[in-house]
């Protein structure tokens, strides 16, 4: 079975109360919950909050009733991994049989496509690794364009190779990591303690639907994107 999963903590210092705050007519966190509702392959959703107003929504919309995480997981600092592990193991007792694929949506990345989860589903049912991880193409390459100062404050290419790289297309592929879709295999969450201790592989998106809501200009940014996506696809 596969658990469809969201987490959405209360406290935010860039953005206060960006899950639940209105884009386009939604609460932020329900672009993503619809989401995993409208996908037949999701058996059953989850949504891990410290915000009270938030879980009594998502369980009105349908997901577990798990009550709300624990404190520890409701800091600033409480990781991804542990938040997923909490998550896999309140909500699987509550189901009518065992996990076979624990899928996150980051409710910050609202932009991914519905096509896009099964696209991931598909990929980690392909090729079952660990954990697929959405990605897009890095803007920029610390083989090329990305420079770090040494002990006297001069600047040097971050990774640098012999004879040098003149131009992006000669420089080794770099992804960057997109906080927007995973697929995890449930015995790697269990027995792991961070994302890239197994076989992690991407699953490629663009970078227009890879934006991350960290800061007003990102939420002001991802708005101003959807508003567009929605009018091409009312007259489109």
């Amino acid at each position: 079975m596969i658990l469809g999963h969201i987490g959405a903590r209360k406290g935010s210092k860039g953005v206060p109360g960006k899950n639940f705050r209105d884009l386009c007519g939604k609460p932020l966190i329900d672009w993503s919950l619809d989401q995993l509702f409208a996908c037949p392959q999701v058996d059953a959703v989850v949504v891990s909050t410290d915000d009270e107003a938030i879980y009594a929504h998502a369980v009105a919309k349908g997901a577990l009733p798990i009550g709300l995480r624990p404190a520890h997981l409701a800091t600033d600092t409480a990781g991804k991994w542990g938040v997923w592990q909490h998550a896999l193991e309140v909500s699987e007792p509550l189901m009518s049989g065992p996990v076979t694929a624990f899928l996150d949506l980051d409710c910050t990345s609202p932009l991914r496509h519905a096509a896009d989860i099964p696209a991931a589903l598909d990929l980690f049912a392909a090729q079952r690794p660990d954990m697929v991880m959405s990605c897009c193409e890095a803007r920029k390459n610390p083989y090329f364009n990305l420079v770090e100062p040494d002990a006297s404050g001069a600047l040097h290419v971050s990774k640098p190779l012999p004879g040098g790289v003149v131009a992006r297309q000669q420089a080794p592929v770099v992804y960057e990591h997109a906080a927007s879709t995973y697929v995890v295999a449930p015995d790697y969450l269990r027995r792991a303690k961070s994302l890239y201790e197994g076989r992690v592989i991407p699953y490629l998106m663009p970078a227009e639907r890879c934006v991350d809501i960290d800061s007003p200009f990102d939420f002001k940014l991802v708005e101003f994107l959807m508003k567009s996506h929605l009018e091409e696809t009312t007259h489109g």
